[in-house]
């Protein structure tokens, strides 16, 4: 997601950069440029004549007029603002006197009964949760969440069979909970394809039985402006504290998910990145606007690389990469990735990957992994070692045995040249501990 957006607002700044100091025409034009590559993405049109607004009013400054580099200096305004409109982030409400109550409510097709076991995954490692299939017009839902609870292994309670009473539910769940030692109850809710007084009428008997501490709306971020409007709605019915934000690892514009903190006033929680059960991120306006400007999501990537099990003893010193690093190396490093998840994912968190010539987003998925690997696996232990050697007939020996084409070996190739030049550039004076860093080790 955002995809679109960050190629148009990496054009807007190559372009102020290709200037020497900056004219208050050149500062217009470009914001108008980002006015409409907003309301291409579907942000809110108020929230995106605000947000450039402000940007004007910051960036019209004889400071950054005078500034030798105008496009750095507009560049972190943007940054700045793009943080700002999504608001600061507010964590979960955990009550002191267990059980925490969540109640999870939201349209069909949203992700609601996905996101209730994915929060449930991402709580239980200082908590013991427990989901409440409360949707009892749908039987397959029910089924859906009891599957989905126990491969994520966290605890399930559901109506006894043929039940229609959901209040009975969920008082049964409280004593299972208060039996079973389950200091979080996540309710999921009934969807609907649409609002209605049905509804909320059942939605306000839950939350009357069981006092919710969190009332939480599960938003599909792919809605674009529908998504705005079911959580104003939801909000006026039902007094809403926070919201999840699915889909967002989608190819929508997803604009939504820039502007409805402003538009609501209620706060984004969490985000859903992937259909598994760990693909939930608390969310982070810091790292949602790093990705949209193509700066990569460092903090992110350490994350992934810890809960892998790499450490510090895997992390080589940048000089000896450098000096060391031949095919085989980098088929040990395809070997980490992919430990790490999905690599369409990682690559969006490397500052600058997008930057690599002939780096292609869409090329960077399990696929093109698999085939780079099949190509290394393909050679000799020679060629391995040595590329260079690696000529015409060899490029073709190879590609016959990998079962890819020669095309893909010698991207392969330039690729892996690119790489090494890169740790290069690591390489001398405290080189190693910046690389480190970098991953979150030696800090």
């Amino acid at each position: 997601m955002f995809d679109a957006l960050k190629e148009k607002l990496s054009a807007v700044f190559s372009k102020l950069g290709s200037k020497g100091r900056l004219s208050q025409e050149d500062i217009d034009s470009a914001l108008r440029e980002l006015r409409r590559s907003l309301l291409e993405a579907d942000v809110d049109f108020r929230t995106a004549k605000d947000f450039t607004a402000k940007i004007r009013e910051r960036a019209s400054t004889a400071e950054v007029l005078r500034s030798i580099t105008p496009n750095e200096r507009i560049s972190a305004i943007v940054y700045e603002e793009l943080v700002a409109l999504m608001g600061k982030p507010a964590p979960l409400i955990i009550s002191p006197k267990p059980p925490t109550v969540i109640l999870m409510a939201g349209l069909q097709g949203s992700g609601k009964t996905t996101t209730a076991v994915k929060l449930a995954r991402h709580l239980k490692n200082s908590h013991s949760p427990l989901v409440v299939a409360c949707d009892l017009r749908r039987p397959a839902a029910v089924e859906q969440l009891r599957v989905l609870a126990e491969n994520a292994k966290v605890a399930f309670f559901g109506p006894e069979k043929g039940s229609t009473d959901v209040l009975a539910v969920v008082r049964g769940a409280q004593k299972y909970a208060e039996a079973h030692m389950n200091d979080v109850i996540i309710l999921d809710t009934a969807g609907r394809l649409h609002i209605d007084g049905q509804l909320m009428t059942e939605l306000k008997s839950i939350a009357d039985t069981l006092t919710p501490h969190e009332k939480i709306l599960v938003v599909d971020a792919m809605a674009g402006q529908e998504a705005v409007n079911s959580a104003k709605a939801f909000h006026e019915l039902l007094g809403l504290t926070g919201l999840v934000l699915t889909k967002l690892d989608g190819d929508a514009r997803g604009g939504s998910a820039l502007s409805i903190r402003t538009v609501t006033g209620i706060p984004v929680k969490f985000a859903g990145t992937g259909e598994n059960t760990d693909a939930l991120e608390v969310f982070s306006p810091e790292r949602m606007t790093g990705r949209i400007m193509g700066m990569g999501d460092i903090q992110g990537l350490v994350e992934k690389v810890k809960a892998a099990g790499i450490n510090d003893t895997e992390i080589k010193s940048p000089a000896k990469i450098a000096k060391q690093f031949d095919l085989e190396m980098l088929l040990t490093q395809f070997e980490q990735l992919e430990k790490l998840g999905p690599i369409e994912k990682i690559a969006g968190m490397i500052p600058g990957l997008d930057k690599i010539k002939n780096f292609r987003a869409e090329d960077a998925d399990a696929g093109a992994l698999k085939r780079s690997k099949a190509i290394i696996l393909s050679m000799t232990r020679e060629e391995r070692h040595n590329p260079k050697i690696i000529k015409g007939s060899r490029r073709r020996r190879i590609a016959e045995g990998s079962g890819t084409s020669v095309q893909n070996v010698n991207q392969l190739l330039a690729q892996s040249e690119q790489m090494k030049k890169m740790f290069k550039s690591f390489t001398g004076s405290g080189g190693s501990r910046r690389l480190k860093s970098l991953f979150g080790f030696g800090m």
